[in-house]
C-alpha cells in the first residue's frame, strides 16, 4: 500500500491548514497517510526530529513518499541522508529552504533556533538517490523565503521547481487550506 508521510513545519501541528485536506483526498484514493505532531514544534532541533521520524516511519520503499512544509521539509531531506541507501517513491516539498528572510528574525530566538538547520550541511548526493521524484513548491510572496532558494533545489536535487502566485508560506495564517498542486505530483509519481 503506498503510504504518505507528512511532515509540518516550525510551529506547526497536523490539524491546521491543508494538511488534513491532503489527507482526506490521498485516503479518498487508497494511499495510508501519516501527519506526525513533532516534538518540540517552537524550538525544532535536527536531532530531535529526524530520530522522532526514524521512529515514526515503518516503512521505506518504492511505496513511501514525503510531503514536507517548511522546516518540515529540512527534516524529510535530514532524515534521509542518515538512512541506509533509501529507497522512496517521491517527495514534494512545500515552502523548503536553506535561507530566510530577515522578517523571521524579527520573533526572539528564531535566528538561534534556525541557525543550525541553516548552517549543518546536508548530503544532497544521498538524499536525491533516494528517489527520482522530487517537486519543491515555492511561492512568489513568501515573506520569510526567498525565491532565490529554489534555485538550490533545482541544482542540488534536480527537483522539479513549481512557482506558486500569490499563496506566500503556504500556511493557514495566509488562507492556505488547499494545494491542489501537492495532490497533483504525489498522484504523478
Amino acid at each position: 500500500m503506498k503510504k504518505v508521510y507528512i511532515i509540518h513545519g516550525w510551529g506547526g501541528a497536523p490539524q491546521e491548514g491543508w494538511y488534513p485536506w491532503i489527507k482526506k483526498e490521498l485516503e479518498s484514493k487508497g494511499y495510508a497517510v501519516d501527519i506526525p505532531t513533532m516534538p518540540n514544534t517552537d524550538e525544532p532541533t535536527i536531532e530531535e526530529w529526524t530520530s522522532y521520524m526514524k521512529e515514526q516511519v515503518s516503512t521505506l520503499d518504492k511505496e513511501t513518499y514525503f510531503v514536507g512544509h517548511s522546516i518540515g521539509c529540512q527534516a524529510i531531506l535530514r532524515y534521509l541522508e542518515k538512512i541506509e541507501e533509501p529507497k522512496i517513491g517521491g517527495m514534494v516539498l512545500v515552502a523548503p529552504w536553506m535561507n530566510l528572510t530577515p522578517v523571521v528574525y524579527e520573533e526572539e530566538g528564531a535566528e538561534e533556533i534556525s541557525k543550525p538547520w541553516r548552517e549543518t550541511p546536508i548530503n544532497w548526493e544521498k538524499v536525491k538517490s533516494s528517489t527520482e521524484n522530487i517537486t519543491a513548491i515555492f511561492s512568489d510572496n513568501d515573506p520569510f523565503i526567498p525565491l532565490s532558494d529554489s534555485e538550490i533545489f533545482k541544482e542540488k536535487l534536480g527537483a522539479e521547481i513549481v512557482i506558486e502566485h500569490g499563496k506566500e508560506h503556504m500556511q493557514e495564517e495566509h488562507g492556505i487550506m488547499k494545494l491542489p498542486v501537492v495532490l497533483e505530483k504525489i498522484l504523478s509519481f
